[in-house]
């Protein structure tokens, strides 16, 4: 019985999805460590590290955010100028990962295929994101925060106002000085 019982755990931790890479997002407010999940969404964590290695995310800002569900960042300079992107993303958000407190998941618009450098971290649990929850399509979880939510929670709680066709844009600017591999440090 008890050699059954070990045999399933060990099944069952091996058929979780993994988290193999970190990065981290350094902010002007502070740190974000973030670990990216190669094995669930492999097409997204290799979209996401080009952008980092070609130094894309430097000096962009996090331009949306919204206590108590996110905040969203990754395509815009301080002045809120949008990047020049590569070609869109082939959705992997039925991966079995979910928008819980603290993941990362790719921004996108009506078309699931529509991701390409925007990304958001869920302040809090966001089930009505995830796959399925609304009978289709939800947004791609390819990592999750390891430290730093603290930082991610006071981002959240900045006042902010609409720019133009901007909303909750924060009325402090939130700078993303740069992502890089936690090993490239």
């Amino acid at each position: 019985m008890i050699k059954h019982i070990l045999s399933a755990l060990a099944i069952a931790a091996f058929s979780l999805p993994t988290f193999a890479t970190e990065v981290d997002i350094i902010t002007n407010k502070g740190t974000i460590k973030i670990d990216l999940n190669d094995t669930a969404a492999p097409k997204t964590v290799k979209n996401f590290l080009r952008y980092v290695d070609e130094g894309f995310y430097n000096n962009t800002i996090f331009h949306r955010v919204m206590p108590g569900f996110m905040i969203q960042g990754g395509g815009f300079s301080p002045t809120l100028e949008r990047k020049k992107t590569r070609k869109n993303l082939a959705y992997e958000g039925d991966n079995g990962l979910y928008n819980d407190r603290g993941t990362i998941a790719m921004a996108r618009t009506q078309d699931p295929n529509s991701a390409t450098s925007q990304f958001f971290i869920n302040q809090v649990d966001n089930p009505f994101l995830n796959h399925g929850a609304r009978g289709g399509y939800g947004y791609t979880v390819f990592g999750k925060v390891t430290s730093g939510l603290n930082i991610v929670d006071s981002i959240a709680k900045i006042s902010t106002k609409t720019v133009g066709p901007y909303q909750n844009v924060p009325t402090s600017t939130i700078i993303i000085e740069k992502v890089v591999r936690v090993d490239e440090l």
